[in-house]
């Protein structure tokens, strides 16, 4: 592909995350543009492609239709509608959205996680692998500046071998309210579990420290623990929504409080434009309050994941590693790590880490990798779609630093956490792997 010609992109779901990536393309026209879409929302539609200036012609309602229009260009004038496609639609379509798109030799940026089953994960793999496309899963973390700057170091071995990491994710006790309560991300029957759907990326950047080292045990605990009925203050009466809520100035849950406030403070991001085809004002936002689930009583809400959960596992030379993600925290996200290694250690908040050589005593080294505010994920977000599109143009998968069989095997060992969380007994992962593989391959 010529150097001087920027990468088109096709974006199937125009939601949070599509826009994320989006963003990228009119930031940087010489390297990216979004040429077609996918959204069956109609305002939403409409701004996105307003915003990005796409041909009505290529403006679609589903992603079926999409699909159908590239067929048809396929067929009379041999030629894709674009060079990729980025996959942001609820992650049950994840799976479906990717295999039709990868047939068409579409390159594919899907958004985390691949799938929701171990099942449709391996087809996954093997769907992209078939291909020989360029392929990329949104584990936006990897390709974040502070934890870009953190893996140098842990890959270099200056501070000798990398014995054991604690990693915490504190989600912010109203953002698990709006995503893992009222949410999409709220009942695993229409997602997944809230390790899969939150966490992946975390797991992701355990299995890549310790690479090319594989998990060997795993085991989890956690629950459902605040978020139910059983625990809703008497206060609130029999009250299923915040806005009739007589408790409701009290609750730091509250619906009130966490989207009209913040409206009324001139906030129209998120978590506020999440809930409204369009942009969000007055009418609308209560609206949605009145009669949407994002105006649900988070004890009343249909919810069934966990608002907390460990993870511990030991990899192939005895190392460990051990996770932890807690909805109840002031803090948004923004992971604490530490990091010990034989000669050394690193302790970090994704802002700023330290780094402590135990053979220099008394020198501690503070480093903060930018000073500059980077958008999503600490950067990651730009980072991940700038290196997808770099890989595209040069046609190069390693330029990612994962692939699917990469992405697939921190994919399971979330799987195999799971399964213990829910079993009650440490997981050996070759085995759990083994018996997830040869289940696909009896189904085939």
């Amino acid at each position: 592909m010529s150097s001087s010609e920027p990468i088109t992109l096709a974006i199937i779901g125009c939601g949070h995350r599509g826009q994320n990536y989006a963003t990228y393309a009119r930031d940087h026209p010489e390297r990216c543009k979004v040429v077609a879409i996918a959204e069956p929302r109609p305002q939403t539609q409409k701004l996105f492609a307003d915003s990005f200036n796409v041909d009505k012609s290529l403006v679609f309602d589903t992603w079926q239709d999409l699909l159908a229009a590239s067929t048809e260009t396929l067929s009379t004038i041999g030629k894709r509608l674009a060079d990729a496609v980025i996959v942001a639609v609820q992650d049950a379509l994840h799976l479906q959205v990717t295999m039709a798109f990868a047939k068409q030799g579409y390159h594919i940026l899907c958004e985390k996680p691949m799938a929701t089953t171990i099942e449709e994960c391996i087809q996954m793999e093997r769907a992209v692998k078939e291909a020989g496309i360029i392929f990329g899963v949104c584990h936006v973390l990897r390709y974040a500046p502070y934890f870009q700057a953190v893996n140098k170091i842990v890959a270099s071995g200056e501070l000798g071998e990398l014995v054991n990491v604690v990693h915490v994710e504190p989600v912010g006790y109203y953002h698990f309210a709006h995503s893992y309560v009222r949410g999409n991300w709220s009942e695993e029957n229409k997602s997944s579990f809230s390790l899969m759907t939150k966490s992946c990326h975390d797991i992701d950047l355990l299995c890549h420290w310790f690479a090319p080292l594989m998990p060997t045990r795993i085991s989890s605990f956690g629950s459902l623990q605040h978020f139910h009925k059983a625990a809703k203050p008497k206060e609130a009466g029999n009250a299923t929504r915040c806005w009739d809520c007589a408790y409701e100035k009290e609750c730091p849950y509250s619906a009130k409080k966490i989207y009209y406030d913040s409206l009324m403070q001139g906030n129209k991001g998120w978590p506020v434009n999440v809930l409204v085809d369009g942009v969000p004002d007055i009418e609308n936002v209560t609206g949605a309050l009145r009669t949407g689930p994002y105006g649900k009583c988070v004890y009343e809400s249909p919810n069934d994941v966990c608002d907390h959960q460990v993870v511990n596992l030991e990899f192939s030379n005895g190392a460990t590693a051990s996770f932890t993600m807690v909805a109840y925290t002031t803090s948004i996200c923004d992971r604490q790590t530490r990091w010990h290694f034989t000669h050394g250690e690193i302790i970090g908040d994704m802002n700023t880490f330290t780094v402590t050589d135990f053979r220099k005593p008394g020198k501690t080294i503070r480093h903060r990798p930018t000073e500059v505010p980077l958008g999503g994920h600490g950067g990651g977000d730009v980072g991940l779609i700038s290196t997808f599109v770099e890989a595209v143009r040069e046609g190069k998968q390693e330029l990612l630093g994962t692939d699917a069989s990469d992405a697939l095997r921190s994919h399971l060992t979330v799987f195999a956490a799971e399964a213990s969380r829910r079993e009650g007994r440490v997981i050996d992962y070759m085995e759990f792997e083994k018996a997830a593989r040869d289940r696909v391959n009896q189904s085939v």
